[in-house]
């Protein structure tokens, strides 16, 4: 089940000027953007930060959000468009031969991390952006197939397209592995 966002109508009284209903807007984006970070950042960005950053842009803009009720599809293309960002500039950071500090290597959120989930990680990055935005979206943020086109301005029949397409390539990629069948959480098996 997707984590709840505020209501259109929380949203409204936001872009309205009301400082609770704001605040409350901020708090509930949170994990919802931190997901979506953790599962679309890719190894070179830390989700975190990424998520801080996405939090401030909301924070400027959302002032000037037109409709409400749009605000999961403009909040996902916020998010979307400063990951990739933040993909690009570590991409040219290793062309350089410059690398920040990789704040992800705790030795205590390594030793807690699931040696499957990071397997399954990989093989998600692995995959073409297109194809694993709409499976992160539907297969594990739960959304169904008009919420995710909506939330990517995409018809229906794309998402279920790039659907097929990513989980066929996700079972690919997993036996290759040796994740399929078992140790693979994902529902790629039926379309």
């Amino acid at each position: 089940m997707p984590t709840s966002l505020p209501s259109p109508e929380r949203v409204a009284a936001a872009v309205q000027g009301d400082a609770l209903a704001f605040e409350a807007v901020i708090r509930a984006c949170l994990p919802v953007v931190l997901g979506w970070c953790k599962r679309l950042s890719g190894p070179s960005v830390d989700p975190e930060d990424a998520a801080h950053d996405i939090l401030v842009i909301v924070v400027d803009r959302l002032s000037g959000l037109r409709d409400p009720a749009a605000f999961p599809a403009w909040l996902f293309q916020i998010t979307r468009k400063r990951l990739a960002s933040l993909r690009r500039r570590a991409w040219f950071g290793t062309i350089l031969d410059w690398e920040p500090a990789d704040t992800r290597l705790d030795p205590e959120a390594q030793h807690t991390s699931n040696d499957c989930s990071r397997r399954v990680q990989a093989l998600l990055e692995r995959l073409p952006e297109t194809q694993r935005i709409v499976l992160v979206l539907h297969d594990l943020e739960e959304r169904s197939d008009a919420e995710t086109a909506e939330m990517l301005d995409i018809p229906k029949g794309t998402v279920k397209s790039r659907l097929r397409l990513g989980r066929a390539a996700l079972r690919k990629l997993a036996l290759e592995d040796g994740l399929w069948p078992r140790g693979l959480v994902l529902a790629v098996g039926a379309s």
